[in-house]
């Protein structure tokens, strides 16, 4: 009797669903474009770059482009991006998610006094090793 027992414990368990917690999805950003407007163009067939860069208080990049998608995670701090073919600035602050503009003139800079860190993705076609191109004035 306990054999039957078991053996119709053993079905139910196997044809009830999994028992399990699923786990929370939060949408960070959902965008076709980037943040001064351009559509996104994935490069066909890319290699995925990921890197975590962080600006000390004071620390400035050069002025450069992206000339395929450069996506960005604020992780701490709060990052200034100025387009200097506008002058127009962004702020981005913890939390918020970028997507960077395409072939056009800009710096990040950190204006603050704390660290901040950025985790950087890239989607670039096969064998381009940087994703930014310096401008010479």
């Amino acid at each position: 009797m306990k054999r039957i027992y078991a053996a119709l414990l053993l079905t139910a368990l196997l044809a009830s669903p999994v028992l399990a917690a699923a786990p929370t999805v939060t949408t960070l950003s959902s965008s076709d474009q980037t943040i001064i407007g351009q559509t996104i163009v994935s490069p066909e067939h890319p290699t995925v770059k990921s890197s975590i860069v962080t600006f000390q208080p004071g620390d400035k990049t050069v002025v450069h482009k992206h000339p395929f998608p450069h996506y960005g995670y604020m992780l701490e701090g709060t990052l200034t991006i100025v387009n200097t073919e506008t002058g127009k600035s962004f702020d981005l602050k913890s939390g918020e998610f970028l997507v960077e503009m395409l072939n056009t003139a800009h710096y990040g800079e950190n204006r603050g006094s704390v660290p901040v860190r950025i985790l950087i993705v890239d989607s670039v076609p096969a064998g381009v090793t940087n994703n930014s191109v310096q401008v010479v004035p």
